[in-house]
């Protein structure tokens, strides 16, 4: 199938089922910035539950401005509190230390804009998965396409909208609370490893 989704930050497990069953996949490029929504965050399995990580972003005068133009908040280093989220939800798990290595230097760079990061953690994953990220970018906004040809799923960065519910795999304090749906897909891949890939591909994708 053909895809049209946004790039996000460490996209949810929703953004990769459909990126992995896809054949062709183009990344929405021209619309607008909208706060809440997971075109700057991502949630992952804390010892505490769910936890959100929000990258801050720098405000601007304009009533709309393109996510493409947005930039990140670099004045405090949010990235070593994330990387530090990220090991200790992480830490015990299967598959964490096989992919520190080079999961770490995201978190040592200052990324100027938003997408620029949201492209890096995609590589990332992607090359952890050993799916290949072949991918075009929209030139223009459309805001509604031919669902004949193509399936947009431009809205699932607004989680809220994303009622998909997966099958259930390990995690590692599912002991205390239970299966938390749908997270990062870094969840999947620090859990499951080399067997993320087929998971993702045998899930079926829930949109209304």
């Amino acid at each position: 199938m053909n895809l049209l989704i946004h790039p996000s930050y460490f996209p949810s497990i929703s953004h990769y089922v459909a990126m992995a069953q896809s054949e062709r996949i183009v990344f929405e490029m021209e619309d607008n910035f909208q706060k809440q929504t997971n075109r700057n965050r991502t949630y992952i399995y804390s010892p505490n539950g769910i936890q959100l990580l929000n990258i801050p972003v720098k405000h601007s005068k304009e009533a709309h401005q393109k996510t493409k133009e947005i930039k990140i908040e670099n004045d405090f280093n949010w990235q070593k509190q994330h990387f530090k989220s990220l090991e200790a939800a992480y830490r015990t798990s299967p598959f964490f230390e096989f992919f520190e290595d080079e999961l770490a230097p995201i978190f040592e760079k200052k990324h100027h804009f938003l997408m620029d990061l949201n492209f890096e953690t995609m590589e990332f994953v992607s090359k952890c998965l050993r799916m290949k990220l072949n991918f075009e970018t929209t030139v223009e906004y459309f805001h509604q396409v031919n669902t004949n040809t193509v399936f947009d799923y431009r809205s699932l960065v607004d989680g809220k909208k994303d009622k998909s519910q997966f099958e259930a795999y390990t995690q590692v304090f599912d002991d205390k609370h239970g299966f938390l749906n749908n997270l990062s897909v870094l969840d999947l891949l620090f859990n499951e490893g080399k067997y993320s890939l087929d998971y993702l591909k045998s899930q079926t994708l829930i949109f209304k």
